[in-house]
């Protein structure tokens, strides 16, 4: 199985006035290629933290992270910031859409950061993904005219429109109603498939984490698997 993910005894110190504050303690995880898979954990735990640590937005203190055989970590920041726009898409609790954008313009905004030939094409590949996730007749829409779960719609598109390898969801149905999250759960699962994708999804939802074979419980910094092999 081809390695998508992998992080070895990684951890993240916090340094304060009185004493440094510890959020993450030797973890380790490995996510093959098309791999899903949740992290749950209460309020606190470090999951958005490892979350951010594994979307190379931050560094971690200690341990070493391998994303697609790289050591992002590595790279200088422009370097990094290519890998990361060209290998990882982002799913938030709170959509993060431009409120002057419409659905479809908000879709694009990924692409319009690519330089490689991925980019060609982008438009078209958006209202393909806006079709997907069920909102063809609203890309011209601003999220101001849109549902809860239809913005969330969008972001699933947006971060799948540079075609990553890697999608990173933090509490993707953490601020829906139990039908709307049923449906965004639903949703995910069948794209990731169909895209084969390596998804690891952060929730407090144990319905959302459910539709996982492979679930993690993250609790005081360490992480430890709950169910799958």
């Amino acid at each position: 199985m081809n390695t998508s993910i992998s992080c070895r005894a990684v951890g993240k110190t916090y340094p304060t006035r009185t004493d440094d504050l510890v959020v993450l303690e030797e973890v380790n995880l490995s996510l093959g290629r098309g791999q899903a898979a949740a992290i749950m954990g209460p309020s606190g735990s470090g999951k958005s933290t490892l979350l951010n640590i594994l979307g190379t937005l931050e560094p971690p203190t200690t341990g070493h992270v391998v994303i697609e055989t790289q050591d992002p970590f590595s790279l200088s920041e422009p370097d990094l910031a290519r890998f990361r726009n060209r290998h990882i898409g982002f799913i938030f609790q709170d959509h993060h859409l431009l409120p002057q954008c419409s659905a479809i313009e908000n879709i694009l905004l990924p692409a319009l950061a690519q330089s490689s030939p991925k980019a060609s094409g982008a438009d078209e590949a958006a209202h393909t993904l806006l079709e997907a996730v069920g909102l063809d007749s609203r890309g011209d829409h601003l999220p101001g005219e849109l549902s809860g779960g239809e913005k969330q719609r969008v972001a699933i598109a947006r971060a799948l429109i540079n075609k990553p390898s890697i999608i990173l969801a933090d509490e993707p149905t953490g601020n829906l109603d139990s039908k709307n999250a049923a449906e965004i759960g639903e949703l995910l699962c069948r794209l990731l498939e169909q895209e084969s994708v390596t998804l690891l999804v952060v929730t407090h939802s144990e319905r959302l984490a459910s539709l996982f074979s492979t679930r993690y419980e993250l609790i005081a910094g360490r992480l430890n698997q709950v169910g799958g092999s």
